[in-house]
């Protein structure tokens, strides 16, 4: 039988194009898979080395598919490329407009399945709005929020932000003409005004949008393994790219580094999802709107939040939702994943990251748990490394006295040098990100006065000496650490000069006259007994 010719060439061709391609996924111990999942779209996951801490397991286990699927995928060999076609089908799913379920609601944090978006309006598709908290619970006016009556009423959300809609009406009004956005969405609708702030993202705003997705997943264990998917974007659709950047630029470089292949759209890009699905009269062909359905959607909204029972009266924090509506569903652990991703990111070593898990089961934290036994406390500095790290204000605003600032300084390196401590007066303007990281997750006790610096806390490892204290003007109070340093499982102490205040004894929310002055003092002795006695285990 005679061999053509050109058709052999082509097949070798073919041959060395399909080696060449295996060799290169290959490289470096990685492996590209492709699996199909129960709902027939194919996901393609990396295997391999680098699969450790954070968002896998171990090296010889595969990620997880999302959770709309509630399967994990199977192993297949490396390279094959079943149903590669799926990835860009052009034909619509058989139910284009599958009804939207609630997964997780508290006030300010609302988890969705299928969240439908047109013409820059939301869209709830069900047949009984009844069933669904209100939307005020959900969603507000993005506008710049003051405490007023005038405001506070301006913000309730209006119908061009958030709709409930009838399957029926869905249909009249997209058919199938709408368009999946898969995996997970994280998506913020406040404005600017909290968003460009190293505190109220990351220990605020993700803080709560974590508490929540990882409910989902009540299996976290101490190394911050986890089933849970990497989520695919983050939107904030009233914000520029400018307008959500921290001065210090820790909100991009956190969110990179935690996930590398997030995507992050800002108000351009809304803008551009909206005026693609509006009506186009010209088309007569085509009269219906189109749909953008977001399979899986948090969303996040300050002004909500403060419409529930406990951020506006207890807590004056919105992930105190976030976290109450969770807390008999997760796990203890739930933080782990983004605290050893972010050290993991910053080069910390192993032995450090793992200084929270040296401890036996019997040792709990957060706002359920008021004390470690006594026991445990005393013992505790003989198991560990006992860092103290002051952070230095340099602003023009909020300052220690000069006095009161080298006072301190020269008390905690007596202390530290007389037990055996490792004392740190920390600069941050002068350290990399990296270096910032390094200080906080083998710090012991992070102190310093309130402000910015102090979001450091978030990268401690909880332990039961952790503590962080905060230095006050005498009198004035502020909740932004005091909650988050215990939500994390560390204790907080706030300073008036000589004298400490601690949950549950404490004051009012106040900014007296001179909160945010620069002649802030603070009586050094007694603040280093504060920390010789909770070191030691006698507080």
């Amino acid at each position: 039988m005679s061999v053509n010719p050109i058709l052999s060439r082509r097949m070798a061709s073919r041959n060395l194009a399909i080696f060449l391609l295996v060799v290169t996924i290959s490289l470096a111990g990685f492996e590209w898979i492709y699996t199909s999942t129960p709902d027939g779209a194919l996901k393609h996951f990396w295997r391999g080395k680098a699969l450790k801490d954070g968002f896998a397991d171990s090296a010889d286990d595969l990620p997880p598919v999302p959770f709309a699927s509630g399967q994990r995928p199977s192993k297949t060999s490396a390279g094959a490329l079943t149903n590669y076609h799926n990835v860009f089908t052009s034909t619509p799913p058989a139910n284009p407009r599958p009804i939207t379920k609630l997964i997780r609601h508290a006030p300010g944090w609302t988890t969705f399945e299928n969240l439908y978006m047109s013409n820059g309006t939301l869209y709830i598709i069900t047949p009984n709005a009844s069933d669904w908290p209100r939307l005020r619970y959900m969603i507000s006016v993005p506008m710049i929020a003051l405490n007023n009556p005038e405001n506070i009423a301006a913000r309730e959300p209006t119908p061009d932000l958030i709709s409930f809609i009838t399957p029926a009406d869905a249909e009249n009004l997209w058919g199938d003409r709408v368009w999946v956005v898969k995996d997970w969405t994280f998506m913020v609708t406040d404005p600017p005004q909290f968003l460009n702030h190293y505190y109220h993202f990351v220990a605020e705003t993700f803080l709560g949008f974590w508490r929540v997705f990882a409910s989902l997943d009540p299996n976290i264990d101490a190394y911050g393994n986890t089933n849970l998917p990497t989520p695919a974007r983050i939107i904030v659709p009233y914000c520029n790219d400018a307008q959500w950047q921290d001065y210090s630029q820790f909100i991009r470089w956190f969110l990179h580094g935690v996930f590398p292949s997030i995507s992050l759209e800002s108000s351009n890009d809304w803008h551009a999802r909206s005026s693609m699905t509006s009506p186009n009269r010209t088309l007569t062909s085509h009269p219906k709107q189109k749909a953008f359905r977001f399979s899986n959607l948090i969303l996040s909204d300050r002004s909500a939040a403060f419409r529930g029972e406990i951020c506006p009266s207890q807590t004056n924090r919105i992930a105190s939702e976030a976290y109450e509506v969770t807390k008999n569903i997760s796990s203890k652990w739930w933080w782990e994943p983004i605290r050893r991703s972010v050290m993991r990111f910053s080069d910390v070593e192993k032995s450090v990251r793992d200084r929270s898990v040296i401890w036996d089961d019997s040792y709990n934290w957060g706002l359920e748990v008021s004390e470690p036994n006594s026991k445990l406390l005393k013992t505790a500095s003989k198991r560990m490394p006992i860092v103290i790290s002051y952070i230095v204000r340099v602003s023009f605003y909020r300052m220690l006295t000069q006095a009161a600032h080298l006072a301190l300084i020269d008390a905690l390196t007596q202390l530290c040098a007389s037990k055996g401590w490792e004392f740190n007066a920390v600069h941050a303007e002068r350290m990399t990100r990296e270096e910032q990281i390094q200080m906080a997750a083998k710090s012991t006790i992070i102190l310093g006065i309130h402000g910015n610096g102090l979001t450091h806390l978030v990268w401690m490892p909880p332990t039961p000496l952790s503590t962080v204290i905060e230095i006050f003007y005498p009198g004035g109070f502020a909740r932004d650490y005091e909650w988050t340093a215990r939500a994390l499982g560390h204790r907080h102490y706030g300073i008036w000069n000589d004298t400490y205040i601690h949950y549950p004894v404490i004051p009012e929310v106040v900014y007296v006259e001179g909160f945010h002055g620069r002649e802030i003092p603070v009586d050094a002795p007694s603040l280093a007994k504060l920390i010789e006695d909770r070191i030691e285990g006698r507080i």
